[in-house]
C-alpha cells in the first residue's frame, strides 16, 4: 500500500507538491546493493540473512546515506536497525538521532515493533526484544500543555497485537494481517503541531 492510500498524513509537513519526501526512509531501504549472496535491497538482505545466516553479527539496515541527504525532505530520525537472533528469538536495536516525543514516539515504537514481528514470523522465529536508542529525545515548548493533559488522563492496559499466522512471505502482509485485541483509548488529543 502507498501511505497516502491509508489516509496517513504523517509526512505532510516535509513532503513536496507531489507528496514525496524524496530519497528518505523507504527509498533508502529499496536501493539495491551487491552483497556476497547477490544484488538486493536492505530489506531482502535482512530476510536472506535471517534465513541463511541467522546468527550473523552483520544483520542490519542503515538509511542515513550522506550522499542523498540534500535530496531528502527530512533527514532520517530513526536511521538504523541491528538484528540479533538468540535461540529462536529475533531481537533488534533501533537507533534514532532525534525524536519529537509527543508527535513521534508512539509511531516509532509501533512501526518498528511491527517490523520486528514481521521479520520474525517469516523467518520462523519468535519476536523478541526491541531496544530503542534515542540520542536527542525532546518535548517542544508548544507541546507541554498537551503532554500535561495526557499525563492527567486515565491509563489503559496495553493492547495485544499479533499477526495473521498464515503469512509466510514478508511482502504478503497487508494491514488486515495485524490483529489488535483489547485496545482501549481515551478522547483524541487533537492534531499535534510538528516543529520543522
Amino acid at each position: 500500500n502507498n501511505i497516502n492510500d491509508l489516509n496517513s498524513k504523517i509526512w505532510d509537513s516535509w513532503a513536496d507538491e507531489k507528496g514525496s519526501i524524496g530519497k528518505a526512509y523507504g527509498y533508502q531501504l529499496g536501493v539495491p546493493y551487491t552483497f556476497k549472496q547477490g544484488t538486493m535491497d536492505q530489506v531482502d538482505n535482512v530476510l536472506w540473512q535471517l534465513k541463511n545466516t541467522p546468527y550473523s553479527r552483520r544483520i542490519m539496515t542503515n538509511i542515513y546515506n550522506f550522499g542523498d541527504l540534500m535530496e531528502m525532505g527530512l533527514e532520517p530520525c530513526a536511521y538504523s536497525m541491528t538484528f540479533n537472533v538468540v535461540g529462536d528469538k529475533l531481537n533488534a536495536i533501533l537507533n534514532q538521532r532525534s525524536q519529537d516525543t509527543l508527535a513521534a514516539n508512539n509511531w516509532n515504537v509501533v512501526q518498528y515493533s511491527a517490523l520486528l514481528m514481521m521479520f520474525a514470523q517469516v523467518s520462523g522465529l519468535q519476536a523478541g526484544e526491541l531496544v530503542h536508542v534515542i540520542s536527542d529525545m525532546h518535548i517542544y515548548d508548544k507541546h507541554v500543555p498537551m503532554v500535561q493533559e495526557l499525563m492527567q488522563r486515565e491509563e489503559y492496559p496495553a493492547p495485544k497485537v499479533r499477526l495473521n499466522p498464515e503469512i509466510k512471505s514478508f511482502y504478503d502482509f497487508t494491514v488486515a494481517d495485524f490483529i489488535v485485541e483489547d485496545y482501549q483509548h481515551g478522547k483524541p488529543i487533537g492534531k499535534v503541531p510538528v516543529a520543522i
